[in-house]
């Protein structure tokens, strides 16, 4: 993984993606080198638009209005409260019995 990540380091510096490049920033973050590795990852990035991959990749999910931040906060209220109700006890009586443990 981190040679992919050393091509993507090089790519958003605009520098080529070339063997002794890739080697350096794996050197550099202190890692050992894998030269069949590196031969292979550029060997097959050679005719790769890495741009057009990272754009057609970034895609935001949109939020529906039930789905805003603040009805999910809502919900996990409403769970929370649920799951007390069911348990019958209160986050402090739980907070009682884990204390009893430690003396």
């Amino acid at each position: 993984m981190e040679y992919v990540y050393a091509a993507l380091i090089l790519h958003k510096l605009k520098k080529e993606i070339n063997e002794p490049n890739v080697t350096s920033i794996i050197q550099a973050a202190g890692g050992d080198v894998n030269t069949s590795k590196v031969k292979a990852l550029v060997a097959s990035l050679s005719n790769v638009d890495i741009e057009k991959i990272i754009n057609s990749a970034s895609v935001s999910p949109v939020q529906t209005p039930q789905q805003s931040p603040d009805s999910n906060i809502q919900n996990k209220e409403k769970e929370s409260k649920t799951k007390e109700e069911k348990s019958g006890k209160t986050e402090e009586q739980a907070m009682e019995g884990l204390a009893s443990l430690f003396g």
